[in-house]
């Protein structure tokens, strides 16, 4: 079916715009309700949100009949092993992000997220051999200047933010590996379910130590049954954002969605230094800045790029 000749295919989904900034915009309140699950730790609230993950995407896909595409995926054991391996990354991201989050470290947790765009470039060209154009060079150069100049500035290497980053680009490298053969919450249920048995293993073994915070007291005045709550919410807070994100990612171009990916590390940025008040010293904002500098201009190409392509026909419905 050609592309219809009017203008009006130009016009960006305002349903798509909607979801795509409802998902991020969920991803970047994480930092308010990670520390809600207090007592808890970085491995068992990981932990947790892997086993109730998959309940979630279970029963969503039940009630959207895609079970079917699930059992699909299983049936493919070397797609399932590719989905295997994203997961293990998906996991250590959750894990360091939710360590960065209750140990008060939200802006470097932001700024993994803000220089993942430029891993990911980074990493298309280790892995995939493409070739990068020369203001893609200088936004990944940016980028580093302003990792070094906060690494040397406070006197440590930027870890968390590093990890995250290249955790996130190694997971999105794997899920473009696997293209167009896996939708989102379908491959979000086979990578939870991947690592539910370490998860429950894990739960388990705090359980019979008597270590497990599920049924125990929360922070604060909190009820047993209270944390209990959050913690199996954690599974609908994780899988939400992502039905959110591939509901928009079929309905707006990918220019826009990469520019709406800057909104979770902004609130993230925002919460740390306006809500729990993380020290920013000049190091860092030099620093900061400099990665702006590289979003700008990695959007800015991102943007010229695209306006060069010719626009492709929606596939027939």
């Amino acid at each position: 079916m050609p592309a219809p000749t009017d203008r009006a295919s130009d016009r960006l989904d305002p349903r798509g715009i909607a979801a795509g900034f409802a998902g991020y915009a969920w991803f970047g309140l994480l930092p308010l309700y990670f520390p809600l699950l207090a007592p808890a730790g970085p491995l068992e609230i990981t932990a947790h949100r892997v086993v109730w993950s998959v309940v979630a995407c279970l029963a969503l896909l039940a009630i959207l009949g895609r079970l079917g595409a699930f059992t699909s995926l299983l049936r493919q054991p070397r797609l399932t092993a590719r989905l295997a391996l994203a997961a293990t990354l998906l996991c250590a991201n959750w894990t360091v992000y939710v360590f960065a989050v209750i140990t008060g470290h939200v802006v470097d947790g932001a700024l993994g997220y803000y220089i993942n765009p430029l891993v990911t470039v980074v990493l298309a060209v280790l892995v995939l051999g493409e070739r990068l154009r020369r203001a893609q060079w200088v936004a990944v150069g940016f980028a580093a200047a302003g990792v070094l100049v906060i690494a040397i500035g406070f006197g440590s290497f930027p870890w968390i933010a590093i990890v995250l980053a290249l955790s996130f680009g190694g997971y999105g490298l794997m899920k473009k590996q696997v293209g167009a053969r896996v939708e989102a919450l379908p491959g979000l249920a086979v990578e939870t379910l991947v690592l539910t048995p370490v998860a429950l293993a894990f739960l388990v073994v705090l359980a019979v130590r008597g270590e497990g915070t599920f049924g125990s007291p929360g922070s604060g005045a909190m009820p047993a049954a209270g944390l209990a709550a959050l913690l199996i919410a954690a599974g609908i807070v994780t899988s939400v954002p992502l039905v959110l994100f591939a509901t928009a990612s079929r309905r707006l171009p990918l220019a826009m969605m990469g520019l709406l990916q800057y909104v979770t590390p902004t609130m993230q940025f925002l919460t740390g230094v306006l809500i729990y008040r993380e020290a920013m010293d000049s190091s860092r904002w030099a620093g900061f800045a400099l990665v702006w500098v590289a979003l700008v201009l990695l959007t800015w190409d991102m943007f010229r790029a695209g306006r060069r392509m010719p626009r492709l026909a929606p596939p027939d419905q």
